[in-house]
């Protein structure tokens, strides 16, 4: 094996998508990279290119439409650049015949496949890569019980390997701020992501209490038109608040907040998320939903806080509201724990790629 591995990278490289960042950091690494996107690119003003119905009626049916050709390009890619590892982010466009192809063109590349979805939940994944999850040499998640034996294992994975969640250091950091950017994003309570049922009657119980909130996020004009509209210490935006090249509002957004909430999504079956690391790694501070991994990554009270209710969550957010000086010394905590226990999209992806070839 070469003391410089070649790595074929394929993901989502739209700037806002973390398949982007993850390829930024395996460049930084020293590896010989090529990438590929195996969804169409948008350009900055948009960031992505909406699917087209072919896409949407094959989802429908649990087949995920190959629009950019990337099974094609992937395997003129190996014949032609030779990887030590072929890293596919999620794959649910991936023929099963693509990828023992690979294995029949290069047999000592190795096939990684990587997500930060539950791939066990039907919603996530898709015929093709029930199929070819026996093609992969190693498959990393963030999602714990898929390595249970009767999770991604029964569907035929020959090796599940768990990482953590984890942030991108050119993006969240603490970053400085100007008191128009504080007006502008910020809020005593923030919550930054999509809409769920659950997670809108938690922050209608904050604000019912007299809390001032604000939400971020798709699909939530409905909830801002129906339930939330009548509530004056709320204020949905009913956007995302996304990071651009020269423009870091989800960032900002966070630094902002005095109080930001993180919510486990129960579809997914979450128990970290990607704010799980990327708010205290802007050094602010979380208020997060319970969890044995969330407590793992950051100590409970001393470098982020959680609830296990909504009335624990209120309380809480009452003493930490009086007590601001707590919510800095957190904050500055939950960043020194992320920077120093080596949670950085850098670390992570090291560690997988040493994986992967064996170090």
């Amino acid at each position: 094996m070469a003391e410089t591995p070649r790595i074929l990278f394929i993901g989502d490289l739209n700037f806002y998508s973390k398949g982007a960042s993850r390829l930024k950091s395996v460049e930084r690494l020293g590896a010989e990279v090529r990438a590929l996107s195996h969804a169409a690119v948008g350009d900055q003003s948009r960031g992505y290119v909406p699917p087209s119905l072919a896409f949407r009626i094959g989802w429908k049916l649990g087949f995920h439409v190959d629009e950019v050709g990337v099974n094609a390009k992937t395997l003129a890619a190996v014949r032609d650049f030779r990887p030590d590892v072929v890293w596919i982010e999620k794959g649910n466009m991936f023929r099963p015949a693509t990828l023992a192809a690979i294995h029949a063109i290069h047999p000592a590349a190795v096939i990684c496949s990587y997500t930060d979805d539950d791939m066990f939940n039907r919603l996530n994944n898709t015929w093709y890569y029930r199929r070819g999850l026996k093609h992969y040499d190693i498959v990393f998640s963030t999602k714990s019980f898929n390595a249970n034996p009767d999770e991604l294992p029964a569907l035929g994975a020959r090796r599940v390997v768990l990482v953590d969640k984890a942030y991108d250091a050119d993006q969240h950091a603490p970053i400085d701020i100007t008191d128009d950017e504080r007006v502008a994003y910020g809020a005593d309570v923030g919550f930054i992501g999509s809409f769920e049922a659950e997670r809108a009657e938690s922050m209608a119980h904050i604000a019912r209490a007299g809390f001032q909130v604000r939400i971020w996020g798709n699909g939530w004009d409905g909830f801002a038109a129906g339930g939330g509209a009548g509530i004056p210490t709320l204020q949905v935006e009913c956007k995302p608040l996304m990071n651009a090249p020269g423009d870091f509002r989800y960032t900002k957004g966070i630094r902002a907040t005095t109080i930001n909430l993180g919510f486990l999504r129960k579809e997914n079956r979450d128990l970290q998320t990607d704010r799980s690391v990327e708010i205290p790694a802007c050094e602010a501070f979380m208020l997060a939903e319970y969890s044995d991994e969330h407590a793992r990554l950051f100590t409970p009270g001393a470098e982020a806080d959680y609830f296990i209710d909504r009335d624990d969550m209120v309380a809480k957010v009452r003493h930490y509201l009086a007590h601001p000086d707590a919510c800095r010394r957190i904050a500055a905590a939950g960043r020194k724990r992320a920077v120093d226990g080596g949670y950085s999209l850098d670390d992570r992806m090291r560690a997988m790629i040493d994986t992967a070839l064996g170090r």
